[in-house]
């Protein structure tokens, strides 16, 4: 459809970004609440903690405030670079820290997943949010 109507080019960057904000508000949800099986506040504090970040809190409410943002702002499509910054900050220091080492693939722990969700953040980043955004309606995206 051309002319100002929605394209499947619009369709497809809506269900890549809900489908990046369900991911991340739910990690978020996890880290932040205890949802889904999650180790809440206290159990993602202990965590980071045990990484050497120092005052763990901090670090906490930093990587556990990153992700509830960047699943908020993709889900809405707000502020689209943002959400994607925050998505290569959080990924970056995840493969950093914990999956690089353990190699590529997820099945042993490595990082294959961090890096397919800063591909497809990116992906989003360069494209644009789409029509169907918050950032298209208040004329923040092209």
């Amino acid at each position: 459809m051309e002319g100002g109507g929605i394209m499947f080019a619009d369709l497809g960057l809506l269900v890549l970004r809900v489908t990046l904000g369900v991911v991340f508000l739910a990690h978020g949800g996890q880290k932040a609440f205890g949802a889904f099986g999650g180790p809440g506040f206290a159990g993602a504090t202990g965590f980071i903690g045990s990484l050497g970040f120092r005052p763990a809190a901090l670090w906490a409410a930093l990587a556990v405030g990153g992700e509830l943002a960047a699943g908020l702002l993709f889900l809405l499509g707000l502020l689209t670079p943002l959400a994607g910054l925050l998505v290569l900050a959080t990924m970056a220091v995840a493969i950093a820290k914990v999956h690089g080492p353990k190699g590529f693939f997820v099945q042993n722990g490595g990082y294959e997943y961090n890096l397919v969700l800063v591909i497809a953040a990116l992906a989003v980043v360069a494209l644009g949010p789409g029509a169907c955004s918050l950032d298209r309606v208040l004329g923040l995206a092209g």
